[in-house]
């Protein structure tokens, strides 16, 4: 009897911001990545970083109104105020959080075709992605719609690097298709990281490699996108 085949992810899908939103957003991942690379002091090191930079981006004349409310979301994550930023998540279910923007990964469904990216991260336990992250992990899932059938090499891979704020643990984890998560399409990477309990910042990006039913093998890269959430 064949093994029973995982359940399809249908992540809701945000709507795609205009450019200028993408890249008013996009420029937090420089210090985000920064952060994770040469983390200091959480006082006045990576989270102090990431918040001066949001602050900076809210006070850019002519923003879009979308993208002032996504950075007054993030200040307040960071810096408490407003009540302390987003409740952790119950200890009885888990909480699904979607990155702050859809990506766009160029030429990744044919030579002028390009695919949406977006990005969900899953705080443990919970059950997906399979097998899924155990209390203090966080798991990771980018699905490139349009895309078909995901190489089981990556090759170079698609990444999530994240800090714990509230720890000052970093990581830097390969999404694979080890979870077998839409195997037919679109093409849903996952993973599961030791984040540890507290406030978590990630970015996802990196290339994804497809190949179709006529064995075309297409790699693309992926803009990054960015996410905020807390593990309890």
């Amino acid at each position: 009897m064949a093994a029973p085949q995982p359940a399809a992810v249908a992540p809701s899908v945000p709507a795609v911001p205009e450019n200028v939103s993408a890249e008013a957003l996009a420029a937090l991942a420089p210090t985000m990545v920064g952060a994770i690379s040469a983390p200091a002091p959480i006082a006045g090191g990576a989270q102090a970083a990431i918040l001066a930079q949001a602050r900076v981006l809210l006070a850019t004349p002519g923003i879009p109104e979308k993208v002032k409310t996504t950075l007054e979301k993030v200040i307040t994550f960071l810096d408490g105020s407003g009540g302390g930023g987003p409740d952790l998540p119950p200890a009885d279910g888990p909480v699904i959080s979607q990155f702050l923007y859809p990506t766009i990964g160029k030429g990744c469904i044919s030579d002028s075709g390009d695919s949406v990216g977006t990005a969900l991260a899953v705080a443990g336990p919970a059950e997906l992605p399979p097998p899924g992250p155990q209390a203090g992990q966080t798991g990771f899932v980018f699905t490139a719609l349009g895309t078909e059938t995901p190489t089981v090499t990556q090759d170079p891979p698609m990444t999530v690097q994240w800090i714990n704020l509230s720890t000052g643990r970093t990581g830097n984890t390969p999404l694979t298709t080890e979870a077998g998560i839409n195997p037919d399409g679109p093409a849903t990477l996952s993973a599961v990281a030791d984040t540890g309990s507290g406030r978590i910042a990630a970015v996802i990006s990196g290339s994804l490699t497809t190949t179709t039913a006529d064995a075309e093998v297409r790699t693309c890269s992926f803009a990054p996108t960015l996410g905020f959430f807390s593990v309890a």
